[in-house]
Formats: C-alpha cells, sequence, structure tokens
C-alpha cells in the first residue's frame, strides 16, 4: 500500500489568502477530511510543503551525519541524565522499545498473523539521538525538566542556526497538518494548535551505525507508538521504517523525494477519544536498507542512518482531554483529564527515560 501524498499549497494559499475569508471553501475542506481520514485509517500521512525543500533536509542531514560520526567520548559529553535524557544525546542501549516492558502489547503481538508481527529486538535499540528543544518555553511551569535549555556541542558554528532552521519549518508544517486535521475532525481549526503553543517540542534525529550494525533484520528502534502529539521526519537517506495501520497490516514506508512523512502519536489519540490511534512502528534494517549501504560504500557516503524527526507536543500544563464531540465518545472514560506534563511523566517512567532512560 501506498500512503498517499497531501499538497499543503492549497490550504497555504486558503491562510495567506482573502483575510476576509473567515471559512474555508468547499475544495479546502475536502482536503481537510482527507487528512484526517488518512491519520485516522492508518497512523500516517506523507505531505509536500513548499517552506520544506530538498535542500533543508540535506544540510540538517550532512550535519548531523558529521556528529554520529564523533568518538563516544565526545559524544557523551553532550548526555543529561539527570534531566530525563530530554535534551542532549541518548547514547545506543538507553532507550527501550514499549513492546519490551509492556505485557500487554506483547500479548497483542503473539496474536498478530505471523506475516504482520514486528521484529524481536534483543534489548535496548541500537541507535543513538540527539534531543533539541525548538520554540519558546513557558516562563512558568510545574514541568521544568521537560522545558530545559538546549546543549550545544563544541566543533559546530552552525548547529543552533541548523537545528532551530529546519526545527521551526517541520513545526510549521505540523501546525498545517494540526489545523487541517480540526477541520477534518469537525473541531474549530485552532482545536490543537491553542494547546501546542510553548509545547516542548523536540528536534530529536536518531542515528543508526550501518558500518557496525548493518545486517539484515537488525533492529534500531523496536515497535513502539509515540507519546506526543504528531511526530514529523524528514525523507532519510536510508530506508526501513515500518508501520502498522489501523486494520494490523504492516506496511514498510517510502518516503518520495521532497515530502515529509507525519505519524500519529499518543496525545492526539487522548484528545479525538480513540478516534485516531497512536500509530505502532518500528526500524529496522531490511533488503532495501542493505542496497542503500551498498551504493552509500560505493559512493564513500556516510554510512550513519539519520531521521530528522520532530517530536510535536501538546504544552506541558495544557489539560490532555477529549475535546469537542469526543468528549461524548463511548470511549472518552478511558482518556481522563490530566496535565500534558503528567502524561508524559508517567509514559517515560514505563519505558525507563524518567529518572534514567526513555523513547517518546
Amino acid at each position: 500500500m501506498e500512503l498517499p501524498v497531501i499538497d499543503l499549497k492549497e490550504y497555504l494559499a486558503f491562510l495567506n489568502g482573502d483575510p476576509s475569508t473567515e471559512k474555508p471553501g468547499p475544495e479546502v475542506i475536502g482536503l481537510c477530511k482527507e487528512v484526517s481520514r488518512v491519520l485516522r485509517e492508518t497512523g500516517a500521512l506523507l505531505v509536500k510543503d513548499p517552506r520544506c525543500t530538498v535542500e533543508d533536509n540535506d544540510r540538517f542531514i550532512d550535519m548531523m551525519e558529521k556528529y554520529f560520526e564523533r568518538p563516544v567520548d565526545f559524544k557523551r559529553q553532550q548526555e543529561r541524565p539527570a534531566l530525563h535524557y530530554q535534551v542532549g544525546v541518548t547514547p545506543e542501549g538507553v532507550e527501550v522499545p514499549r513492546s519490551l516492558v509492556d505485557g500487554e502489547m506483547q500479548e497483542k503481538l503473539k496474536a498478530m498473523p505471523k506475516e504482520f508481527q514486528p521484529a524481536t529486538p534483543e534489548g535496548p535499540d541500537r541507535k543513538w539521538r540527539y534531543m533539541w528543544r525548538v520554540g519558546p518555553r513557558p516562563s512558568n511551569t510545574r514541568f521544568q525538566e521537560l522545558n530545559s535549555e538546549p546543549v550545544i556541542p563544541e566543533g559546530f558554528p552552525d548547529w543552533k542556526d541548523t537545528m532551530d532552521s529546519w526545527g521551526y519549518k517541520m513545526i510549521a508544517a505540523i501546525e498545517v497538518v494540526a489545523e487541517m486535521a480540526a477541520i477534518g475532525f469537525g473541531l474549530p481549526k485552532d482545536a490543537f494548535t491553542s494547546l501546542m503553543k510553548q509545547g516542548p517540542h523536540l528536534l530529536a534525529p536518531t542515528g543508526s551505525d550501518l558500518r557496525r550494525y548493518g545486517q539484515e533484520s537488525t533492529v534500531f528502534a523496536g515497535y513502539h507508538y509515540d507519546l506526543n502529539f504528531l511526530t514529523i521526519h524528514g525523507r532519510s537517506r536510508f530506508p526501513g521504517l515500518n508501520i502498522w495501520l489501523r486494520n494490523g497490516q504492516k506496511v514498510e514506508v517510502k518516503v518520495p523525494i521532497g515530502c515529509l512523512l507525519i505519524q500519529t502519536g499518543k496525545q492526539i489519540e487522548w484528545l479525538t477519544a480513540g478516534d485516531c490511534i497512536a500509530g505502532m512502528h518500528e526500524v529496522v534494517v531490511t533488503d532495501r536498507t542493505i542496497e542503500a549501504i551498498n551504493r552509500a560504500t560505493e559512493q564513500n557516503r556516510s554510512l550513519w542512518r539519520v531521521s530528522s524527526t520532530l517530536f510535536s507536543h501538546i504544552a506541558s500544563d495544557a489539560v490532555l482531554k477529549p475535546l469537542g464531540h469526543f468528549a461524548e465518545s463511548p470511549l472518552a472514560s478511558k482518556y481522563p483529564s490530566m496535565c500534558a506534563g503528567e502524561f508524559v511523566e508517567q509514559e517515560l517512567s514505563v519505558i525507563n527515560l524518567k529518572g534514567s532512560k526513555g523513547e517518546p
């Protein structure tokens, strides 16, 4: 199955059009309904945003490849375990996939048809990650460790500009998709974006060493969902991402050049009372990954697989609860009201990040 590609230019034209036109026309509404439908049915969406170029993504990946290629001792200088790894670097062997610690999930996996089952990780994920806060933070918050100052490695003079530039562009794309999804779900246009203001958004690229771990079926990110609102990725230079549709089907994602991939997280599931569920996914070395490794080796390119991932969040002190008509859903009681920051801390504690380790 090929995921449809949604071009955001039509909605952007509506936003930049006649200021007296408050409501989108039927064509734009139809596009918004398509966004909500695809998110509901697949948990993933491919978009094209003219503000996010291939050159932007390449500049970012080039820098992150150089960083991840640095020695381990250098990278560990940016490690902040006391802050639950929510800023700076997270070394490989720290993030624990949900499928290793969640008994209920393990039972569901056993019941899956063999061809749809995820790869079985042997332990914590074999990937590094760098957490970089993007956007303004609240001056007063109950969840200070989730809103800490960023960490900048030495020897990368363009680090802040490159991280902020790509991060802000991806947040801008997420905000447009969030507005479109809200309209498609029958909610006010700003139902989601109003809750995202000053959220602890994280540009969180991963780095996987394909020279060391390039064998087929190696698991870099075990089967899990994301705890945040919506996750967005630029195109990686090495394939390997598998997602699970709502019907349980396993799909290898192919992101076209110039496109971005968006995935649903647990916070949007909360806000829609399960109408839109958090998408399950994994990153594994496949035969297509090995083909890309061979090409990169022939061309003398980096063998670090970088994902330009950004986690968008609901603001830590905002309340997570089913919105609008979703509050009347028979499933609404499964999603009790709580601060988003409290929810994040609960999720981190399950997967070993709270206090020591973790996986957004």
